[in-house]
């Protein structure tokens, strides 16, 4: 993608390179907090989510899998039980302050099979038809150019192998996304409160209301070379899980 060509950085509108420094900054600023606030945020059921990505892997013990802006490592740690000791997690993530925690978390609960690579969605340093699956838990709205990260994983995945998108979505019922829209209000509040610092907050409530919607990111993902994509609502549509697979 051309520096010319304008992309969203919540309401704003901002060149490639400043979006991919400014996404930096934000989880720079907010890493060591931020799985409190995740589970303020989401009222603890963020976890719930991620649980029912990992049933919808269909992992088994030995496989490799992609953790792609894995962060702080709470996806990564569930994929390295799924796997087991003979399997590998790959967590790759841009920004070095979140995989630093990621890393202390997963050295301290003792999973030796997780790797860490820090690269950029749009540019995998890994060979085609590498992983037996892979995922981007509430991740996918910060990449900076959404269809190449996508065209990326399609590629380092093997035939057959499924991606699994976790994110923030659209409330399809009028009432609760009036509702949705009143509690993500307080969300800069409570980032002072608790992080010291409401502005990465701002604009997480500005991502998601600027990210795609469920049918609009089905068609990315077939865009990309995805078949066999669905998506399946949680929450009435607050989020959701997109998959697709790699055509054989």
């Amino acid at each position: 993608m051309s520096d010319q060509q304008p992309v969203n950085f919540g309401f704003k509108k901002v060149t490639p390179t400043e979006k991919t420094a400014l996404v930096g900054d934000v989880f720079k600023r907010v890493a060591r907090r931020y799985d409190v606030m995740n589970d303020l945020m989401s009222l603890g059921t963020h976890r719930i989510f991620k649980r029912m990505v990992i049933q919808m892997s269909g992992l088994r013990p030995g496989h490799t899998v992609l953790d792609l802006a894995g962060g702080t490592g709470d996806m990564s740690a569930l994929f390295a039980q799924a796997v087991g000791d003979t399997g590998n997690v790959v967590l790759t993530d841009l920004n070095a302050e979140m995989m630093q925690v990621g890393r202390d978390r997963l050295l301290d609960e003792g999973c030796a099979q997780v790797d860490f690579v820090r690269a950029p969605a749009e540019a995998l340093p890994f060979s085609d038809n590498t992983f037996d699956c892979a995922c981007v838990s509430f991740g996918l709205r910060n990449f900076t150019d959404k269809d190449l990260a996508l065209r990326e994983l399609l590629r380092v995945l093997k035939p057959a192998a499924a991606l699994l998108v976790l994110e923030f979505s659209k409330p399809e019922n009028p009432a609760l996304n009036a509702a949705y829209s009143v509690f993500q209000s307080l969300w800069p509040g409570a980032g002072q409160a608790i992080a010291g610092d409401s502005e990465p907050y701002k604009y997480l409530v500005e991502s998601i209301r600027v990210h795609p919607d469920q049918r609009a990111l089905k068609q990315m993902f077939e865009d990309a070379g995805f078949t066999d994509t669905s998506y399946h609502n949680l929450v009435g549509g607050v989020a959701a899980i997109h998959r697709g697979c790699k055509p054989v």
